[in-house]
């Protein structure tokens, strides 16, 4: 009743086309229920008293019972403006033939100069234009080399994209509106959108740098959950954040308007930092603008700390970008220790040691300790965990991008300098994948970053683990907009594996691991795998395994991928810093003066070291 009178007052195409397939449409439908309406209705039915609620029909108007805006007759020139407006087609979209605009894969990615001012003055982008990500080099070509995936970009594909943001009243992208959505930082998403496809570049890079110390790092390895939280994104592809961002500071760099701008004053105050991840340099960035003088501490031989050795060459190059970012940073003032002289701990000789946490209390006004979250999640329940060849993958990450920088290649031809470089013998060796069968378990970020490593390596097929059931290729029930999508995604890694497999994906889910097999000396020869399935009991998943699925693969190298339990604790003991119920470094998080800061009055915690295992944005917010 409610589609057909729809259908005779407004004569939507929409609702005709719904009675035309009933009963079938009716799926496309969700009944909405109050829940207080609805236990005020069972009430009044267990007491056996009369429904409250009228039919539908007693809330339709009735044909020719609505009300007149006038009873006066128009005049002729009146009469034969509204005969001229019917024959002209209207300019405004009726919201009912939106779905006919919006055709996916039908509109362009890239519009000429004179066609992008039309969509500007429109502000229809979003309703245009198809979305486009930055290029990437074939996946021939770039599993020869550890250069970035990316290909050069293309200005104007860049400015049409642009051109797609709605410019949303209330923008969700830019707003954490829960830990589950938008960009934690608030960057200034629509403002610098529209900067860009009005050729204003180098006013998108200063609103971008008003919000982000680092948009070179987020530009390459963060996830966008700004696109996830994208409002068009509820109808159609997110607009192409990430890609924008990372061409306006690829830009600024390519113009020189990014260089450094030391304090101009300094204020006397001395401030100690520890581990120089994502979290470490972004408040070094900022406490050093404020003209405290301040010192990076980092135990690895190079700065960067997750940036440096946790993402591989291929996604962020290590000199190019990491390096040069740091290299600003030196210029404008800020101090950095690596190695052993930045290895701090409980003890220091003043030697050329470390200090130790006491005096670097001593000798700072404060100290932050920015160390991440490093302890790996490990199997070591697992018969057979001791076998020769079960790495976990930070090591192997971190082991190859060393190799490589100590070699000084990272083009075609890396291998014959792959750790050349290195003239410690008691340095642990690379791991090198080239001919074996690689299984890595755990399906994340770190996971793919070693698909695509030992793809480079030459390995002879990987394979790749995953407990959980392959994601759903929409969004689910129970994973709403805003809130970041949990839906199947093929990353680069991926892609790159099925060079190896027969243009297969690499990816097995539901499998758990039962045992590491291996040879009588110890060397890793396959997995014993079990299928299993989730159920919901008493409203939590439950794993249980399914008779007879059980296999053996083989396997000469297995990376353990599973994230991260949380921080080193020595450290933390040494600085008198207490730990929260799930062992990270506790301290206040509440917007409030005080955020921060442990139980030690003079030493804050930053990161996911304080946050647990998290995105790089987080670390930087």
């Amino acid at each position: 009743s409610l589609v057909r009178a729809h259908l005779e007052f407004t004569g939507s195409a929409v609702a005709e086309g719904l009675l035309k397939r009933w009963p079938q449409s009716l799926s496309e439908f969700a009944r909405i229920f109050p829940v207080d309406l609805m236990k005020v209705a069972t009430e009044l039915m267990a007491a056996g008293k009369p429904s409250v609620f009228l039919t539908i029909d007693d809330y339709m108007p009735q044909m020719g019972s609505l009300p007149k805006t006038s009873t006066r007759k128009p005049s002729k020139s009146q009469k034969s403006a509204l005969r001229s407006n019917a024959a002209t087609p209207t300019s405004e979209v009726d919201i009912e033939d939106i779905s006919s605009i919006f055709l996916k894969g039908s509109r362009p990615k890239k519009i000429l100069e004179e066609e992008l001012g039309q969509v500007m003055r429109g502000n229809r982008g979003f309703m245009t234009l198809d979305r486009a990500e930055l290029p990437k080099r074939p996946e021939e070509e770039r599993i020869e080399d550890f250069l970035e995936i990316s290909a050069p970009k293309d200005e104007q594909t860049v400015r049409t994209q642009a051109a797609r943001c709605m410019d949303c009243g209330t923008p969700f992208c830019h707003q954490s509106v829960t830990t589950k959505s938008g960009c934690p930082l608030g960057n200034l998403i629509p403002e610098w959108n529209q900067l860009v496809t009005q050729n204003r570049w180098h006013e998108a890079f200063k609103r971008l740098m008003k919000t982000n110390n680092f948009p070179e790092f987020t530009g390459r390895v963060c996830p966008a959950p700004c696109e996830g939280a994208c409002v068009l994104a509820i109808i159609d592809d997110a607009v192409a954040i990430k890609s924008v961002e990372l061409s306006i500071i690829d830009k600024a760099y390519e113009m020189g308007w990014m260089r450094p701008f030391p304090p101009q004053t300094r204020t006397g105050r001395k401030v100690a930092i520890v581990g120089s991840g994502p979290a470490g340099l972004a408040a070094a960035d900022q406490l050093n603008k404020m003209g405290h003088s301040v010192t990076v501490y980092e135990r690895a031989d190079r700065i960067g700390g997750l940036m440096m050795y946790g993402v591989p060459n291929m996604k962020t190059d290590k000199v190019d970008v990491v390096q040069r970012r740091v290299e600003i940073m030196r210029q404008e003032g800020v101090n950095f220790v690596c190695g052993h002289a930045g290895n701090i701990g409980s003890h220091g000789d003043g030697l050329g040691m470390a200090p130790s946490a006491q005096q670097l209390q001593d000798d700072n006004d404060a100290v932050l300790l920015s160390v991440g979250a490093t302890v790996g999640r490990d199997m070591q329940s697992v018969p057979g965990r001791e076998c020769q060849g079960v790495h976990m993958a930070m090591d192997y990450l971190t082991l190859n991008t060393k190799a490589l920088l100590d070699g000084g290649k990272v083009g075609k031809g890396w291998r014959q300098w792959w750790g050349t470089g290195n003239n410690d013998p008691t340095a642990p060796r690379p791991i090198d994948a080239n001919g074996k069968v690689v299984v890595v378990i755990g399906g994340g970020d770190t996971g793919n970053d070693c698909i695509g490593t030992a793809v480079r390596h030459g390995a002879k097929r990987v394979i790749n683990l995953e407990l959980m059931p392959q994601s759903p290729e929409q969004r689910a029930g129970g994973n709403p907009w805003p809130h970041w999508p949990l839906i199947m995604r093929t990353d680069y890694g991926h892609q790159e594996a099925k060079l190896l497999n027969g243009d297969g994906d690499c990816r097995e889910f539901s499998v758990s691991t039962k045992e590491f097999v291996g040879d009588e000396n110890g060397n890793l020869t396959g997995l014993r795998l079990v299928s299993v399935r989730w159920d919901n009991v008493n409203g939590q998943m439950r794993m249980v395994e399914i008779p007879g699925s059980e296999k053996v693969i083989p396997a000469d190298l297995v990376f353990l991928a599973l994230g991260f339990t949380g921080p080193e604790h020595p450290l933390g003991e040494a600085f008198g810093v207490e730990l929260d119920k799930v062992g990270n470094y506790r301290a206040l998080y509440q917007n409030v003066e005080a955020d921060f800061r442990t139980a030690n009055p003079k030493v804050f915690a930053a990161g996911d070291c304080r946050r647990g295992q998290s995105l790089g944005v987080w670390g930087l917010r």
